[in-house]
């Protein structure tokens, strides 16, 4: 499956463009449409720039990355589209968690996908959505909202921000 304009706006939303690094709310240097890294794997460095058309560019290259994993994650199983866009802007958020190591750490390892994988009609999913709120050892309302928004997309196909 590939990513739906739906599915992007979503993501966009909640992390919104930013040209020059900062820090987010683990103190990670991040540029663009929320990234910590570039397309070769090099960390973003503080006193970085870049055009909005290069943040466009380097969103639609680890987005791609992003969707490679959760079709890996989930092969084998019927997703409807908001389904899948949902489950991509939770991995590009907490992310993709590839390892098995068994300590969830994004999407590979957590009870969300494994209630996904179990049946991803179950309700339970909503939950499960809802329990990845932290950062820092904190709840933030603006990761409770994006939480919300995934899991009312997964739901229901539907944007909703709840702001």
């Amino acid at each position: 499956m590939e990513l739906s304009e739906k599915g992007q706006k979503l993501i966009k939303h909640f992390e919104q463009c930013r040209l020059t690094s900062y820090q987010d709310s683990k103190g990670v240097w991040t540029i663009g449409w929320g990234n910590t890294y570039y397309e070769n794997d090099k960390p973003v460095k503080k006193g970085e720039t870049i055009t909005q058309a290069r943040a466009d560019e380097l969103f639609s290259a680890i987005t791609k990355g992003f969707v490679a994993d959760v079709n890996k994650l989930t092969k084998g199983i019927k997703l409807k589209q908001q389904q899948f866009d949902s489950l991509v802007s939770f991995a590009y958020n907490a992310g993709s968690d590839m390892n098995n190591n068994g300590i969830a750490e994004g999407l590979g390892d957590s009870t969300l996908l494994k209630v996904v994988k179990q049946n991803p009609k179950d309700p339970v999913v909503v939950v499960e959505f809802l329990k990845w709120n932290v950062s820092g050892g904190k709840v933030l309302e603006g990761l409770t909202r994006r939480r919300k928004a995934e899991a009312y997309m997964y739901m229901t196909g539907e944007l909703e921000f709840f702001e």
